[in-house]
């Protein structure tokens, strides 16, 4: 065994057996309190949402293949728009990278398992009945939502009981949310092991403990505004109807205090994977460890106060637009400094691109580009010009998919022979790599030009002058779609069936951390004495 299970001391032999054995069949899932475990299932349920919010990404590209309604009615449409926008978001990022925080947190730090493990139970199982609430909304009376996944008043007050259902949904996924972070901040906070002090903690856990207070600061901010929605809807308040005295905009200044900082909770923990894999595969420490957690904090702190950038065409006072301005720009310093340490690591590094490093150094170029597309939005005067259209669908995109999934891909590449014990298939990871990168650019670089030339979004239709651009960027999204169904069946399945190489304890040979110190499939429990740490760095001695 490994270097950190040298040391356990004898007095484990009383333990009765079941506490190093999994439980079997369906129970091992259902009743789940191992971190591993209800990891996994964080994992299998993001991709599974990840899969249905495509399937309505492709409709709507479908779509606007060409012009003219094709496929649905412009009704439809905007339900499909709102609710790839939330399933996305609530349902597949969020919980794939708790579901990574969940398999690798206790791992990174010698901890046992999560601080409260039926807890962690419980915020898990809350998301299915959120999940089927939100999919099944399409077969409620009058559809959908289709108020955009902002959920702008005043359309929220016109909408149909699917709305009611998707308030609902939205309050147990942030129950689930606030829970998920309590017990990550416990965790990384009690119980690291003896000698792992926070700042040699791995990057991966600094990003996350800043998440985690960023979700339980801002996500009873989003139940606020719901619940408003709500009580404007069935119970005579008018917070946000103007017949009543109400304000719309009020709706969007609540929304978007809790909606900048998601963005962040959505991209943090994926700095955090990109900073363990580009040191692996360049094999040098990371550049500028001490930076990158200030750097991180400082994006938490500055998202606080940019929100209302989504705002400039609201009829904010031009002091307000200034001050708004400058602070969106001051984030590109921090962030640009996660670049600049990224990119100083590999400087004159030894690397080797395996599948891991050929994903993070494409999220490295890609999230660049949509850094920069965002530093354009944050001018007001630009902004007020391509407010609304492509340009900005084209932006976000470029972060969140080319940013946290293509974190996540990283992610997944690089620690999955840790979790089944067995190498992916290099050439199959590299296919699915360079056809993820190239449709991406497909789809979402045409977008750029659709929006400065004008055209709106979430609109079903549009002149012909568009029609060229849609065309590209309908073939570029079936084309990336098909890749994420290549990437299940041919990479994802043949590892979990155990089929492959047999994964060495450390496969990357220059890898860092703990996790690495114990035996590939990482055992059920694992770390159940802490490992002792050399104070100098974290390496196990015993």
């Amino acid at each position: 065994m490994s270097a950190v299970l040298d040391h356990h001391d004898h007095g484990h032999a009383h333990h009765d057996d079941h506490d190093h054995h999994a439980p079997t069949g369906w129970r091992r899932w259902v009743f789940a309190t191992n971190h591993k475990d209800i990891g996994t299932l964080y994992l299998l349920f993001a991709f599974a949402m990840l899969m249905i919010g495509g399937v309505l990404a492709l409709v709507i590209r479908a779509e606007l293949f060409q012009p003219g309604l094709q496929l649905v009615n412009p009704e439809l449409f905007n339900q499909l728009t709102t609710m790839h926008g939330l399933i996305m978001v609530f349902g597949a990022i969020m919980p794939a990278f708790v579901g990574f925080a969940n398999w690798m947190i206790p791992l990174q730090i010698g901890a046992s398992d999560m601080a409260f493990a039926r807890m962690n139970n419980f915020s898990f199982w809350l998301m299915i009945p959120a999940a089927l609430m939100i999919v099944s909304s399409f077969f409620m009376p009058g559809g959908a939502p289709a108020a955009g996944w902002t959920l702008y008043a005043p359309l929220t007050l016109q909408m149909g009981p699917s709305m009611d259902a998707g308030i609902f949904a939205l309050h147990i996924l942030g129950a689930s949310s606030i829970m998920g972070s309590i017990n990550i901040i416990v965790t990384i906070l009690n119980m690291r092991a003896p000698g792992m002090t926070l700042m040699k903690m791995p990057m991966f856990a600094w990003t996350w403990l800043i998440t985690a207070y960023l979700l339980i600061a801002v996500m009873p901010v989003l139940a606020g505004a719901i619940t408003m929605t709500l009580t404007d809807r069935h119970f005579g308040t008018s917070f946000f109807n103007p017949a009543g005295g109400g304000d719309p905009v009020m709706y969007q200044h609540i929304f978007w205090f809790f909606g900048h900082p998601e963005v962040y909770i959505m991209i943090l923990p994926a700095f955090g994977i990109i900073s363990h894999v580009v040191p692996t595969f360049a094999r040098k420490k990371l550049f500028g460890y001490a930076s990158m957690v200030y750097a991180t904090s400082s994006i938490a702190i500055l998202s606080f106060i940019v929100w209302a950038h989504h705002m400039f065409t609201s009829g904010m006072p031009v002091t307000g637009q200034l001050f708004f301005m400058y602070a969106t720009m001051l984030i590109a310093v921090p962030t640009a400094v996660k670049i600049f340490n990224w990119i100083a690591t590999m400087w004159q590094g030894s690397m080797t691109f395996e599948t891991p490093m050929l994903f993070a150094v494409g999220f490295i170029f890609v999230f660049t580009m949509g850094g920069f597309t965002g530093l354009i939005l944050a001018m007001a005067p630009i902004d007020i010009q391509i407010h609304d259209t492509y340009y900005v669908v084209a932006h976000f995109h470029y972060v969140l998919v080319a940013g946290s999934l293509y974190a996540m891909f990283a992610g997944y590449y690089y620690w999955s022979p840790k979790w089944t014990g067995v190498m992916y298939n290099e050439t199959r990871g590299k296919i699915h790599f360079w056809w993820s990168l190239i449709a991406f650019n497909v789809t979402f670089f045409p977008m750029h030009f659709l929006g400065l030339a004008g055209m709106p979004r979430r609109y079903a239709d549009y002149p012909m002058q568009f029609a060229d651009f849609n065309a590209i960027a309908t073939v570029g999204g079936f084309a990336f779609g098909f890749a994420q169904v290549y990437f299940f069946l041919f990479v994802v399945l043949p590892t979990m069936r155990g089929q492959g190489a047999k994964a060495a304890q450390s496969p990357w040979e220059s890898a860092e951390g703990l996790e690495w110190e114990v035996p590939s499939p990482a055992p059920f429990h694992t770390f159940e004495t802490p490992p002792k740490l050399n104070a100098a760095a974290n390496k196990v001695i015993g």
